[in-house]
């Protein structure tokens, strides 16, 4: 069923598209450029099937790889066909047998005339050199300076297969692959696919892998080094973690395997479905540029995420699990059916994030994992989906280029709440049938948001047509305002104002079931009365509602079913700043309570001093694990960004006084007394504060728990960003304490933080002419580059920061941009700073789209910051 049409770029070019039976030659002239165009990839689906790679490579130089793959294919029609090709260089091709001129490619593709190819199958064969370097390359080396080992792996995602090797470098033309890798002989290699056999010989060993199963391009991995392996075997299952030598000790593998394996088991149940590749093995991947990839027989994870160096609080040890759960979930939502396009990159992120989280609740009953996934979701979705640089979920896109400026709260935070709005309207019999049905129809094939969408509708027996144009195509989301009008103790009228967050969206409400909670504030905190409610006009009257006993508390979104932000009446907020919030028992509820009131601080309605004194008040008494670090989060944002400075100073004190009480605390348990701890290593500025932090880098214990190198690490961070007296005699001693490989990158983390000028034109230049500075290491040290404390040294960087975005673009991973704008941008809180930003969209005008929005995405935080200030100041 099709709800929207062709993206725009599609439709300009459709009438030069070549026909399936042939076209003129001169007609494949625009699809030559660089990238990879939609209206080439919709014409490749249409004239290419069945393909085959038997790809060959030696990684044994230190920069380079040595390769040949067979490219097998069928072909439709008489037109010439293209490859994608932008690796270092070719050396020979054959097509058919018959020789083609290096001159056939161009630096984005190779074309192979029509001459040289045969109506039906094909073999195209081509020799040619990729790069190997510690970044900017598709395989990334990684040189471990602990025990002298270099470990390989690849990195694909969204369209760097072609940077690897001649392709099809598009999501829909699968492919099965066949991979052959020569390594030194004291290596370990790891792939897709299983080891079918090994030849040695002298210094080299050559293994062979089994041939995959149909995957797309961006999934191809391998991982090449000194690893050392693990396995386990569960009901007939191997599952093998893949570790370098150096950190093998630290790594708990007992307990990562055994949650792969319950992550299996569960979502075979779900999908009714056996997991669809022929095995699973998976390996901490050192420097790793994000939490984890789902390549289908070797899911990479991020090393440093994965191992805990000090004891891990209840919300690290579940973040990690849902990792796990995410990328198992990817087996099936984003390998086995692939989103036809990257306009549907949400297809299979935000549902792995979904799944993770209808997982975590089975196999975790006390995680209350959704009040996990609204932490972790709903505030990052609509701190993105309210700005005027936000996306629709389905985000048209032109050409794979622009893939990267698709990765980022929408797709990953947003779907995982629309989802959860969907499964809640059709209820969890049809939601789990239609997804089912979905991935029956698709197996080992593409699909689209509208096939997911018509299986879940077919299901439940309606359309859901309207359902995906306001959740789907529509960019942005609905603010809620609750009405309530009370006579005598009763309630008069209860109403729910629904607009837009901008003006992007329309002035259309958004079609929307939630339930309203109505709460009474009693000793028990626990007397309550919910009502189901339709949102469907602009203004809702709740009539259930009417007549009933006046609540302390009206929250229009209970149990988090809705996708949309709710603003309190003015009786609601009263109660909860005068006491209601810390009577409310339900931990789910009382987080989204602080989140509407964080919200009311980012409307600018509610003061950012009243906020900072109310979690001042409340927070000591809060014993719930994962409600203490996010709220301390907010309030830290409070303290250093939304409250000018001099009332800021004062509040500054006594948190510094309740964080470090509370963490002092014996009674209580880890979980809460190491997140104050470390709020309070964030915030501590005065000099008593700034004594107790350097009492934390000699002591043995702290919150009940040793001290860890984590945390001495970001004590030193802090007094390197307030330049205080022995700052660097505790950057050398801690890097001398610290030769690990996580402690060597967090020594260049800490350098960023030093208020010194000299140092910042180091690293920025270090940023763009350093080749060997891992992506990993950058991206770690731009918050200490521009903390908030140093916005006097960090403002003269951010005109040549937002002057670098194309670069950024072109040469970074796919969450760098993101970070990168959000680290220097949001570094700064002043007037001075959003004129800085301002005027360089003014100067722009040609800026692309997607990196357009990007920075005015970022710029809401930075604009908010302003505003909040002039109107509480």
């Amino acid at each position: 069923m099709r709800l929207h049409p062709l993206p725009l770029l599609a439709l300009l070019l459709a009438p030069n598209l070549p026909a399936q039976h042939g076209a003129p030659r001169d007609s494949l002239a625009a699809f030559l450029g660089h990238g990879i165009s939609h209206p080439l990839a919709v014409w490749r689906a249409r004239t290419v099937a069945d393909v085959r790679y038997d790809l060959s490579l030696d990684v044994t130089a230190p920069d380079s790889a040595v390769g040949h793959v067979a490219v097998r294919f069928r072909r439709t029609g008489n037109d010439d066909a293209i490859l994608d090709w932008r690796g270092r260089r070719l050396t020979r091709i054959l097509s058919n047998g018959k020789p083609l001129p290096l001159s056939a490619a161009n630096g984005a593709h190779i074309r192979i005339p029509a001459s040289l190819l045969a109506s039906g199958q094909n073999l195209v064969e081509l020799w040619f050199v990729s790069d190997i370097a510690p970044s900017g390359a598709s395989i990334i080396r990684i040189h471990d300076a602990t025990d002298g080992s270099t470990y390989l792996y690849t990195l694909l995602v969204p369209a760097d297969a072609n940077q690897l090797f001649p392709c099809f470098d598009q999501p829909d033309l699968k492919a099965r692959v066949t991979l052959t890798l020569a390594t030194p002989a004291g290596w370990t290699a790891v792939a897709n696919g299983s080891l079918a056999r090994a030849d040695t010989g002298g210094d080299t060993i050559t293994r062979h892998f089994t041939e995959t199963r149909p995957i797309s391009t961006y999934l191809i991995a391998f991982a090449a080094g000194p690893w050392q392996k693990t396995t386990s075997v569960v009901n007939g299952r191997a599952i093998s973690l893949y570790v370098r030598k150096s950190r093998a000790r630290e790594v708990d593998a007992d307990t990562l395997l055994a949650l792969a394996h319950r992550a299996i088991g569960w979502m075979e149940g779900y999908f009714g479905r056996p997991y669809p590749f022929e095995k699973f093995d998976f390996l901490l991947a050192p420097a790793f540029p994000f939490g984890g990839m789902e390549h289908p027989g070797l899911v990479m994870f991020n090393e440093d995420r994965f191992i805990f160096r000090e004891r891990p609080t209840l919300p690290r040890r579940l973040g990690r699990f849902s990792t796990i759960l995410h990328e198992v979930a990817h087996q099936w939502f984003g390998d086995l059916v692939t989103m036809r396009w990257f306009d549907d990159l949400w297809l299979k992120e935000g549902f792995a994030t979904y799944m993770a989280a209808k997982a975590l609740a089975d196999l975790e009953p006390s995680s209350d994992a959704w009040k996990t996934i609204y932490q972790s979701n709903k505030p990052a979705a609509y701190r993105v989906d309210e700005t005027t640089g936000t996306t629709p979920l389905w985000q048209e896109l032109g050409n794979l280029d622009q893939a990267k400026s698709a990765y980022g709260a929408i797709v990953y935070n947003k779907a995982p709440g629309v989802l959860k709005q969907l499964n809640y309207l059709v209820g969890e019999k049809a939601f789990q049938a239609g997804v089912r049905q979905f991935l029956n129809d698709h197996a080992y094939g593409n699909a689209t948001w509208r096939d997911l969408l018509g299986a879940i509708g077919r299901a439940d027996g309606r359309s859901l047509d309207a359902f995906g144009r306001n959740f789907m195509l529509r960019p942005g989301m609905p603010e809620v305002q609750q009405r309530l009008s009370v006579r005598d103790g009763r309630i008069v009228k209860l109403e729910l104002v629904q607009h837009p967050a901008q003006p992007l969206s329309g002035p259309a409400p958004w079609p929307t079931r939630t339930q309203v909670l109505l709460a009474y504030d009693d000793a028990s905190g626990q007397k309550w009365e919910t009502i189901p409610v339709e949102l469907s006009t602009t203004v809702t009257d709740v009539v259930a509602a009417r007549g009933k006993p006046a609540p302390a508390v009206v929250f229009a979104n209970y149990q988090d079913y809705g996708y949309f932000l709710t603003l309190l009446d003015s009786a609601s907020l009263r109660s909860l700043e005068h006491g209601a919030l810390g009577r409310v028992h339900d931990a789910f509820l009382r987080t989204m309570l602080w989140g509407a009131l964080w919200d009311e601080v980012r409307e600018a309605r509610l003061a950012p001093d009243t906020f900072a004194r109310l979690a001042l008040t409340e927070l000591p008494g809060e014993t719930d694990q994962q409600i203490v670090p996010v709220v301390l989060g907010d309030l830290d944002r409070a303290l250093r960004a939304y409250i000018a400075p001099d009332r800021a100073r004062r509040l500054s004190a006594q948190a510094e006084q309740m964080l470090w009480r509370v963490a002092a605390d014996a009674s209580r348990p880890y979980g809460i007394r190491k997140p104050f701890l470390d709020a309070f290593i964030g915030v501590a500025s005065t000099p008593e504060g700034t004594a107790r932090l350097d009492t934390l880098l000699t002591a043995d214990s702290a919150a009940g728990a040793p001290v860890g190198d984590p945390t001495r690490w970001s004590v030193v961070n802090r007094l390197l960003v307030l330049d205080a007296p022995g700052a660097e005699r505790a950057l050398a001693a801690q890097a001398a304490r610290d030769t690990s490989p996580d402690g060597r990158r967090r020594a260049f983390v800490a350098g960023a933080a030093r208020r010194n000028a000299a140092v910042k034109a180091a690293y920025f230049k270090r940023y763009f002419a350093d080749t060997t500075l891992n992506e990993d290491w950058a991206s770690g040290s731009l918050g200490a580059f521009n903390a908030l404390e140093q916005q006097d040294l960090t403002l003269p960087y951010l005109r040549p920061a937002l002057d670098s975005l194309r670069y950024i673009q072109a040469n970074r991973r796919i969450f760098f941009l993101g970070g990168w704008l959000g680290s220097f941008i949001g570094g700064h809180t002043s007037q001075a700073a959003l004129s800085v930003v301002n005027q360089y969209l003014a100067a722009h005008p040609d800026l692309p789209k997607d990196l357009r929005e990007k920075v005015l995405q970022s710029e809401d935080e930075l604009e908010r910051t302003v505003r909040i200030r002039k109107r509480w100041r």
